[in-house]
């Protein structure tokens, strides 16, 4: 598999800048920086005059996006002053409160794993190759994904397996799960998703699209990272953190996300607070999937500050 040069390339990139509407001297927020690829178009279209606050949960995507925009040699460079946070988008607030900055432009929440963390093993995201189970983005996250396989009961590992993914079979994989934990711990990306395939019941037909482990993988992920509960935290508060006519745009990945997302936006227009500017959400292009496969997914939602 090829990957981009910086490790990932931004999801609905002129989509999401067009609608967010940066512009010269505006005070903006990336939650979500990863490798830096919105943050550049978003830096650019603010000028020297403008501010973007970035935050990530994960440090060292956040120190490679802060060396990535500070050598572009791309003019203007710097294009506006950049102040960057290790910070979970959940703590939004009191990013601003420490950045002192009331009410912000733009908030952008992009809810994607960047190509680099599913593939670099120190992660241990991946089952296309032996990696330690961990699946912490934040280093200072103190369980990590073999905690939960490997001292969870079965039943709340089974109800986290399909809470945060709809995994059908969640019942049986966690079975099996904790069958083979009393043989021996399960440490690695590899076992693991070779339990959760003995699991999952074959079908006659064509090949499964996904791979069985893409579920169990995805909720493990979510249940470590605390990835709903943080996404719930941000849509709560963010439109009460805009300036009138400031914009929130979030891009989800799967249907629980983006579900939290489309109840968040329209209980905060029924209330008054937000205008949706999508009615529907913004899906990639083909010309995008055909060179970013894993945009597929991707839907993209924006909301105005009334």
């Amino acid at each position: 598999m090829d990957f981009p040069q910086s490790g990932h390339d931004p999801v609905l990139l002129k989509e999401t800048v067009e609608l967010l509407s940066p512009g010269p001297g505006k005070v903006m927020v990336d939650c979500t920086l990863g490798r830096g690829g919105h943050a550049r178009a978003i830096a650019e279209a603010l000028g020297p005059g403008g501010l973007l606050l970035a935050l990530d949960a994960d440090p060292r995507n956040l120190e490679y996006a802060r060396a990535r925009l500070a050598e572009d040699p791309r003019p203007p460079c710097p294009p506006c002053p950049i102040r960057f946070f290790h910070a979970n988008f959940a703590d939004l607030s009191d990013v601003l409160s420490v950045a002192g900055v009331g009410k912000v432009d733009g908030i952008l929440a992009d809810l994607g794993i960047s190509t680099n963390q599913l593939f670099e093993e120190s992660y241990g995201l991946s089952f296309s190759q032996a990696m330690p189970l961990d699946m912490r983005i934040d280093p200072r996250t103190t369980t990590t994904a073999a905690d939960l396989v490997n001292k969870m009961r079965e039943e709340e590992l089974a109800n986290v397996l399909y809470k945060n993914a709809q995994e059908h079979y969640s019942r049986r994989i966690s079975r099996k799960i904790v069958e083979a934990r009393h043989f021996s711990p399960i440490n690695t990306t590899d076992r693991l998703a070779e339990l959760v395939r003995s699991a999952v019941p074959l079908r006659g037909g064509a090949p499964a699209k996904i791979d069985p482990a893409t579920r169990t993988f995805m909720a493990l992920r979510m249940e470590v990272n605390r990835e709903l509960e943080n996404l719930d935290a941000l849509l709560s508060q963010a439109p009460e953190l805009l300036k009138s006519g400031g914009r929130l745009a979030v891009i989800s990945f799967h249907s629980t996300e983006d579900r939290m997302v489309k109840q968040a936006f329209r209980s905060a227009e029924q209330g008054g607070r937000l205008k949706l500017i999508t009615k529907k959400p913004l899906s990639p292009t083909d010309e995008e999937v055909s060179v970013n496969p894993r945009s597929r997914s991707a839907k993209l939602r924006v909301g105005e500050r009334v």
